[in-house]
């Protein structure tokens, strides 16, 4: 790092646990994000401000006036625009010095296996559960560490795998691909603005702990989030040796 630089980043610098080592890991390391929405706004504006060296963005939708409730990362004048490069002109705004890869496309497990190459940790920030497996199966592949999120209504989750721990559970141990599921999305459900706010930003500081050599303890356990109490509970989730994507029995090679 240079003088600017230990400027910047000195508030981290004066964390024990982070540090001056700490800190380049970040400046060093490549996070990828897969969604530029409510949880992907947090997640985005606090891994570009915290100085993550390379960060790419995946995501297909443009941004529409009904985003601006929650998506903090968009605004009035750029409504129409691709939400990638929405998303990319807020980050270069907090931090210029940082490289941003704006992908827009949907993504499947094929294209995100492809961008996972070299990635330290994805960010689940989806809103639907064919992307989420599809990103769950190319970090399984990929032996990528996935921090995942979901909020609807006014209840969030938030979990972490790592593919690389043969304790931890990936994404399909706790919901099977196989598995029928009611897709609810905000567009239909609803979603209390704050929470995306709430569980994004514990994203973030999970993708951080994990790049800036911290460490996570939330691999293994489930966070629920109630923002009407202001709840959270956390139950243990365990790896599933007939899960159909990281199972023995099941390689997801």
């Amino acid at each position: 790092m240079d003088d600017r630089q230990l400027l910047r980043y000195s508030r981290h610098v004066l964390l024990d646990e982070l540090g001056v080592e700490g800190q380049q890991r970040l400046l060093d390391s490549h996070a990828l994000i897969l969604g530029a929405g409510g949880l992907g706004s947090p997640v985005a504006l606090y891994l570009a401000s915290a100085g993550v060296g390379h960060i790419t963005l995946v995501d297909d939708d443009t941004v529409d006036l009904t985003n601006l409730q929650r998506q903090i990362v968009h605004t009035e004048s750029r409504v129409g625009s691709p939400k990638v490069e929405s998303a990319r002109a807020a980050m270069a705004a907090i931090n210029a010095d940082i490289t941003i890869s704006a992908v827009q496309q949907r993504a499947d497990a094929a294209l995100l296996e492809s961008l996972l190459q070299g990635v330290d940790v994805a960010v689940d920030c989806t809103d639907n559960f064919a992307a989420r497996q599809a990103l769950n199966l190319a970090c399984v592949r990929t032996g990528t560490t996935l921090v995942s999120g979901s909020a609807i209504g006014f209840d969030g989750q938030m979990a972490v795998f790592n593919p690389s721990d043969p304790a931890s559970p990936c994404y399909a141990c706790l919901f099977p691909p196989s598995q029928a599921v009611q897709e609810v999305r905000c567009a239909t459900m609803g979603v209390f603005a704050p929470l995306v706010g709430i569980v994004g930003t514990l994203q973030a500081a999970e993708a951080l702990k994990l790049l800036s050599g911290m460490g996570s303890a939330m691999v293994g356990r489930l966070l629920m989030v109630d923002v009407r109490r202001t709840e959270f509970t956390q139950i243990r989730i365990d790896r599933q040796p007939g899960c159909e994507v990281c199972g023995s029995s099941h390689p997801a090679a």
